[in-house]
């Protein structure tokens, strides 16, 4: 069974999924700006008018950007600008073409932007609005439309530094094409039937690419593991309502030994010109697992840019939070039977007489069903510490403790886990899945 497809998901929905689907619909089928879930239609409509392409694809019974989608679709200020795009709305996956659509999967509303011709601009996401599913601002969305039309102005003499920005290889023309889910879906969404129900999400490509790797016994690239890494994992937290401005460095990171200054604006990375925050993630994304990564900034947000090299310490990926994804939820099952981990702070280290060196994970959740429920069938409880998983001793966060037994552990496994229940320590056997 598809990870993704167990019934306790973490991202908050709509009460009513099936009618807020088919509202949608409804307001948008014949709107006249938006071309409605049909993106070949958006691509030919950009070669005839010469305008970029602007597809956003939205994830409707998902609360989270309600907010953003809400505005992009009705703010004053913003429709000026919209106006010098062609736009789509996309609201399944189920026949995207991933040799094209290659973005954060976990996001319930996204932007790519495209030239007539196919080749991308860029990419948008934004992670502050995901969070906060009142949070109406566009301003840094604004800000990449601006940027994405004189990267358009300048189409096609930049064409050659672009090139970063495309998909690269896709194993699967569509997600329906992946084995996981062909056959439970079809390219079409079933308007006559359980629309949702039919409806393939976002982040089932990446859960079905992950649980395809997983069901051959094969290793989930680092890529799937830690997806389309936040700047703050190298040490740049940015401004959300920016393109791509440094708020904060974070001491004693890489950006921080780069030379990376608060008030900085990421100008390229690698050469590709940046539109928006998302744009960095997906250059983090393709980075190398070590070694360097250039990137040109504005000091202070003006002049010339200036080049800076940042460091990529082996194992850079795994300092990514990915706490909050919903890939992680099918991850969790897969590597340690659906426990939720938080790592122990180090007060609470210090008072149950742990050091600040070695693992302390608390099972803040327990899974309850199918192969979320594995830990609980072996033993676990909520509260327990584990301070041993697998021979590993070291401390680890949930992240780090993911990538590491999704890496050296593959289903039919059972490895030993060491527990602190209250003052007493237990040993347990969990199975991998």
């Amino acid at each position: 069974m598809l990870f993704s497809l167990l019934p306790m998901l973490p991202a908050e929905t709509v009460k009513d999924r099936e009618g807020a689907v088919r509202k949608d619909k409804a307001t948008m089928e014949n709107d006249a700006r938006w071309i409605y879930n049909d993106v070949q239609r958006g691509f030919d409509e950009a070669k005839r008018t010469g305008k970029p392409l602007l597809v956003v694809l939205r994830c409707i019974p998902c609360m989270a950007c309600m907010g953003l989608d809400a505005s992009v679709l009705t703010e004053a200020e913003l429709q000026p600008v919209l106006d010098k795009f062609v736009c789509v709305r996309v609201i399944n996956a189920n026949d995207l073409d991933l040799t094209k659509f290659q973005f954060d999967y976990d996001l319930s509303f996204s932007t790519m932007f495209f030239n007539g011709d196919g080749t991308i601009y860029g990419r948008y996401g934004s992670w502050t609005h995901q969070k906060d599913s009142q949070d109406a601002s566009t301003a840094g969305y604004r800000r990449t439309l601006e940027a994405v039309l004189a990267l358009h102005g300048g189409y096609p003499a930049n064409k050659d530094v672009l090139q970063g920005k495309q998909a690269g290889p896709a194993k699967f023309k569509t997600p329906v094409d992946i084995p996981v889910l062909a056959g439970k879906y079809q390219r079409e969404l079933n308007w006559d039937g359980k629309v949702v129900g039919s409806c393939v999400h976002c982040h089932q490509v990446g859960d079905a690419f992950r649980a395809t790797y997983r069901e051959q016994k094969q290793v989930i690239p680092a890529q799937w593991i830690y997806p389309m890494p936040a700047p703050d994992t190298l040490g740049m937290v940015m401004a959300p309502d920016e393109v791509a401005k440094v708020k904060e460095v974070l001491p004693g990171t890489a950006a921080a030994q780069a030379g990376v200054s608060a008030g900085d604006v990421i100008a390229s990375v690698e050469g590709q010109p940046v539109v928006s925050i998302a744009d960095v993630a997906w250059a983090l994304h393709n980075a190398p697992e070590s070694g360097s990564l250039a990137i040109a900034v504005k000091k202070g947000g003006a002049g010339e840019a200036a080049t800076l090299k940042l460091a990529l310490a082996p194992n850079w990926r795994t300092k990514s939070d990915i706490s909050r994804r919903v890939a992680t939820w099918p991850m969790r099952g897969m590597a340690f039977g659906g426990m939720v981990l938080e790592d122990l702070p180090d007060e609470e280290r210090t008072a149950r007489g742990l050091t600040k060196e070695q693992m302390a994970l608390r099972a803040k959740g327990v899974g309850q069903y199918g192969k979320h429920a594995a830990a609980k069938n072996a033993g676990f409880q909520k509260e327990d510490v584990i301070v041993n998983f697998a021979g590993v001793e070291k401390r680890m966060t949930e992240g780090e403790i993911i990538g590491h037994l999704l890496t050296n552990h593959f289903p039919g496994e059972t490895v030993p886990v060491t527990v602190l229940r209250g003052s007493e320590k237990k040993e347990f056997k969990l199975p991998m899945q």
